[in-house]
């Protein structure tokens, strides 16, 4: 298995409803790529000062499945049409689980 997590810290003056509008596309557009196993995302709880804004995190099958994923073109339009220009930062990781 292979986990992706993505983290976003939002730009001044990114407002709620833009999140939303976000996330709502995140739903409609790349949750139902195939090769997905699971698809969850939301917002940091504010829970302790310096952390992100917002988290991505996917899981895959094998590291074929993320490729597909990451190129796909839908994932590629979500990212340049909805995600970044939303964004001040963006960390990613991919990981092997057990």
């Amino acid at each position: 298995m292979l986990c992706h997590t993505v983290l976003f810290t939002w730009a001044d003056g990114v407002t709620d409803e833009q999140v939303d509008a976000m996330a709502a596309v995140l739903d409609a557009r790349v949750a139902p790529i195939d090769t997905i196993g699971q698809y969850r995302h939301g917002r940091d709880l504010g829970l302790t000062d310096g952390n992100a804004d917002y988290a991505i995190v996917a899981d895959f099958a094998n590291q074929s499945d993320y490729i597909v994923y990451r190129d796909h073109p839908d994932h590629v339009a979500v990212i340049a049409e909805s995600i970044k220009p939303l964004i001040a930062q963006r960390m990613a990781v991919q990981y092997e689980t057990g």
